[in-house]
């Protein structure tokens, strides 16, 4: 029997525990899972024959070295910033990996190594980080296979909710982790290529930056640029390629919204609030308005953000309680981004029949035998419930038939790797199309980068 050590229980590895389970006899698997909450692994398990759930502390070599040895194959559903701790095992112990994470450079140090051990660390193999390096690899190696040269790329993926669930002014619940939604794009710059035109869009107008996005059967939706899209020319082979720009999908409006955040200051990670535990939702917004012996915290917002009372902006602050003077921020030392986040988490958070939704949008424009093409390719999925969300579907899938393919020996490539390679996306897409997670395809004029024929650069 081969034995799958699973480090991590939380909400997001039910699908990918359930999937192991069903495959468990025909795979001759079992399963052990590890989490510092014993109970998160019981309740993983459900009294599974095939599973066994236990303590473990990654960061204890006592309690982490015996559980890595012992596996045939390591999944590490950790955050990201611990999985080089479980990598750094499995190397020792020569066991191959499998993460969901974005690849770190500690990570890519291992590479060498990983290879002479003959071993596959599989990284980025969820969905965004995941399907969406599968489902693009596979229409860019299509055309290049055809003697088509890529001269446009544009990709963009976002969790939303469902339609049947949007019940809030914001067209926005949390269906992933919070933390991630509050500090996106904090840190870097975000960089891409527009017609063979490098752009930057600092932080504080990257919400105030977006593309408009049309997928046939479900809307219109807004993209933002994500940090640093330049990195795929080289991991996709896009080095001439004259428009690159990997995005984040959201509702129409969210952006304009989010960045009242932004402009106030509401969204910064980078220090602590004085007395944030006492502070009240009214206090904490006041917090970053000028003192005023007369105005209310109400009209100071609009003054300073330049709302009118009719704003549909205004009714969106509305709706998040934000003026409440009797409502605490409760969290000691309290960063702006963490107090923001308590006040959302209370508004956006799925409710118990509340469905999620992945939504996924690739743009191909080529060269193919002196004729420029395009391929729109898409693909939406929606939720079933709380358990299988669509995101836990769409990281779970493609993490959990990784690891069978590596355990079965189909994934001959060594080293610290993401799933761009025939071998290992090809059958992955196809098995998710049994789920009925598969892309349209629809074949259109070219369009460049600019769809109104506008002239500029």
């Amino acid at each position: 029997m081969r034995e799958i050590l699973i480090v991590g229980a939380g909400k997001s590895t039910s699908v990918l525990i359930n999937y192991l389970l069903e495959q468990a006899d025909k795979e001759d698997l079992f399963l052990r899972i590890g989490d510092l909450d014993i109970e998160n692994a019981k309740k993983a398990c459900n009294d599974h024959a095939k599973c066994e759930a236990f303590q473990l502390d990654v960061f204890k070599a006592e309690s982490r070295e015996p559980a890595i040895k012992r596996a045939d194959i390591i999944i590490s559903m950790l955050p990201a910033r611990f999985h080089i701790q479980v990598a750094k095992d499995c190397l020792k112990f020569g066991k191959n990996m499998v993460t969901a994470s974005y690849v770190s450079d500690e990570m890519k140090e291992l590479n060498e190594e990983v290879k002479a051990k003959g071993l596959v660390f599989m990284n980025e193999i969820g969905v965004d980080p995941g399907i969406d390096h599968m489902s693009a690899m596979q229409v860019i190696d299509r055309i290049r296979d055809k003697g088509g040269k890529v001269l446009l790329f544009e990709s963009f993926t976002g969790g939303l909710v469902a339609p049947e669930s949007d019940n809030n002014l914001w067209n926005y619940k949390f269906t992933w982790n919070p933390r991630n939604v509050v500090v996106a794009g904090q840190g870097g710059v975000a960089e891409f290529i527009q017609e063979g035109k490098y752009k930057y869009i600092p932080y504080h107008r990257l919400f105030r930056r977006t593309e408009f996005l049309q997928i046939q059967g479900h809307g219109k939706f807004e993209g933002l640029a994500n940090r640093n899209s330049l990195k795929y020319q080289s991991i996709y082979g896009l080095e001439d390629a004259l428009t690159l720009y990997r995005g984040t999908i959201r509702k129409v409006g969210f952006s304009r919204a989010w960045n009242m955040f932004v402009q106030l200051g509401m969204t910064d990670d980078s220090f602590e609030m004085k007395d944030s535990e006492e502070m009240s939702y009214r206090d904490f917004i006041n917090s970053f308005l000028p003192y005023s012996p007369s105005d209310s915290v109400e009209l100071k917002v609009r003054h300073n953000l330049k709302i009118d009372q009719d704003d549909i902006m205004w009714e969106k602050l509305i709706e998040l309680d934000l003026f409440n003077p009797n409502k605490k921020i409760g969290i000691k030392n309290a960063t702006p981004a963490q107090a923001l986040q308590k006040i959302l988490m209370e508004k956006w958070s799925l409710a118990k029949d509340d469905k999620d939704m992945i939504v996924m949008y690739h743009k191909f424009g080529y060269e193919l035998n002196g004729e420029r093409k395009q391929i729109d390719s898409t693909m939406v999925h929606i939720g079933e419930d709380q358990s299988k969300t669509a995101m836990a579907k769409t990281v779970g899938l493609p993490v959990a038939m990784a690891t069978i393919m590596i355990l079965n020996g189909e994934i001959k490539t060594h080293g610290v790797q993401l799933p761009i390679n025939k071998e290992v996306y090809e059958p992955i897409l196809k098995k998710l199309e049994d789920h009925n997670i598969k892309f349209e395809e629809k074949k259109t004029e070219y369009l460049g980068y600019n769809p109104f024929g506008e002239v500029g650069n």
